[in-house]
């Protein structure tokens, strides 16, 4: 077994120093769009949570491409502001609504 492995590993490093692919032109780029479970980690909530998000209305921003669910850094990032306070007395101007139906 450990034999199996040093070979697959020296494949893998033999393969990667003769590689022949393009080298990828986004690399090193910050994502501009998030997947539901990364920008749910990004939130540090569950993504079943900003799912019902989702449903409800209360959540970020987001877009649909192709299908698929994106979140822009930006938007979350806006959205997650407007729960911002500088004290317990303070207010605020907006508030981060809990995924649950909103009467009206």
């Amino acid at each position: 077994m450990l034999n199996r492995q040093r070979e697959s590993r020296a494949f893998a490093v033999s393969r990667e120093r003769w590689s022949t692919s393009m080298p990828d032109p986004l690399a090193g780029l910050p994502p501009r769009h998030l997947r539901t479970p990364e920008a749910a980690r990004w939130l540090g909530i569950s993504g079943r949570t900003l799912e019902k998000h989702r449903i409800y209305g209360t959540g970020p921003v987001y877009r649909k491409i192709g299908g698929r669910v994106v979140y822009r850094v930006d938007d979350l990032e806006r959205w997650v502001d407007k729960g911002r306070r500088t004290s317990t007395s303070d207010p605020g101007s907006d508030t981060v609504l809990p995924p649950k139906r909103t009467a009206g």
